[in-house]
């Protein structure tokens, strides 16, 4: 048996996504070690007295190094030469021949022209960092696609930082994602390519003196609390599984360090769900009726198991004029909608949560649960136990 394993942590803990995968990687630890993790000094230590630097760190005998890559190049590069097994999170290019840690771009993208479709948007953007970083060009591409498959236009934010050594500070681009905003048409709906995006475009409404989410509504990638939460109004986002990925991270590491033979693959960081706030909370729905009946279900299919003769009690039209008008206005019907916000609901208690199945259930009011059961596999293509496994390190 292999003895205890050193291992080099350089990834960066400033953000949810990092601290999330040191997570995972601790847990695969405990569970299959323990390791000895080295990592850099804390950002207010005098490094220069101290032997914690990278070079010394690389020269301490380590097995194996799990790596954000890092702002200067060559530092990469001199990591990378040392030849050990890595595991690398990139974010401008994957690494070939490496194991990367990538986000489901095409599944953000998706996900999240879905939810702004669904608030009943007809003008829509998307908001990168231009072509520099692949996860921002792809997640732009998804999102695009999926916005014009429902028959809608999407405008894009197109600027490039000069590659030159001269850049412009975020004030001066700041003036142009004010003036990008200025000519699109209202009420328009963006996709942020992560919270720190978010937040810049949060920003530059408040320059303009657009309301948010009235005039424009926002939602980013990460759901980290302390961005999304800070912000006024807070920032709607997409959930990630990082700790997950941080533990499959460790696994694939496991498996280079003791040199068994492995396919290398790239480790999938899931997609989990809508971490709804402040900026996305709005229904621009046309017909008063149709977003009436909206408001009813979202409000109360989380937690109680409402009927469409619920909703029906609520909104003063036929049943059939209710069915027709969800139909021309959201292409779904109003038992459709119920089961989607619900196994939303319960999809997101599964990976937040230790809780028996059956209780949830329980707490979203549901004394069926096979019913439950059937759509939410219908929905999210798992049955809640397998949801739960493929998602969630709980």
């Amino acid at each position: 048996m292999q003895g205890t394993y050193k291992v080099l942590l350089m990834m960066e803990t400033s953000r949810k996504y990092g601290r999330s995968i040191l997570r995972g990687i601790s847990k695969y630890s405990r569970l299959n070690g323990p390791w000895i993790f080295y990592r850099q000094a804390p950002f207010y230590w005098d490094i220069e007295n101290k032997n914690t630097s990278i070079e010394h760190l690389l020269n301490l005998n380590i097995d194996g190094i799990i790596l954000r890559e890092q702002r200067e190049t060559g530092l990469t590069e001199k990591v990378l030469a040392k030849g050990l097994p890595v595991v690398v999170s990139p974010y401008r290019e994957l690494f070939q021949d490496l194991p990367n840690i990538i986000t489901d771009d095409e599944a953000i993208g998706k996900i999240a022209a879905e939810h702004l479709l669904h608030k009943g948007f007809r003008h829509f953007a998307y908001c990168g960092f231009g072509s520099r970083y692949y996860w921002s060009r792809e997640r732009g591409k998804s999102f695009l696609a999926s916005i014009e498959k429902a028959g809608f236009k999407a405008h894009s934010y197109e600027y490039e930082q000069p590659k030159s050594e001269f850049q412009h500070s975020w004030e001066q681009e700041q003036n142009i994602l004010v003036d990008w905003l200025s000519g699109l048409p209202k009420p328009v709906a963006i996709m942020a390519c992560n919270d720190d995006r978010s937040q810049h475009v949060l920003e530059a409404c408040k320059i303009a003196g657009f309301e948010v989410p009235e005039q424009v509504a926002i939602i980013g990638l990460g759901d980290d609390d302390l961005v999304c939460d800070l912000a006024m109004p807070p920032l709607s986002s997409i959930a990630i599984g990082a700790e997950k990925a941080g533990f499959e991270a460790a696994a694939m590491l496991d498996k280079l360090m003791s040199s068994r033979k492995v396919s290398i693959q790239n480790i999938i960081v899931p997609t989990l769900y809508i971490a709804a706030r402040q900026s996305t909370d709005i229904l621009k729905i046309n017909d008063p009726y149709v977003a009436q009946a909206l408001q009813f279900i979202h409000k109360f299919a989380r937690k109680e198991s409402i009927q469409v003769s619920d909703v029906l009690k609520a909104v003063p039209v036929s049943r059939r004029s209710l069915y027709e008008r969800f139909a021309r206005v959201l292409g779904r019907s109003v038992h459709e909608e119920i089961k989607h916000v619900r196994a939303d609901q319960f999809a997101r208690m599964l990976v937040d949560t230790n809780l028996p199945v059956s209780q949830i259930a329980s707490l979203m009011g549901c004394a069926d649960m096979k019913n439950l059961a059937r759509y939410f596999k219908q929905a999210k293509g798992l049955s809640p136990l397998q949801y739960r496994k493929q998602y969630s390190l709980r």
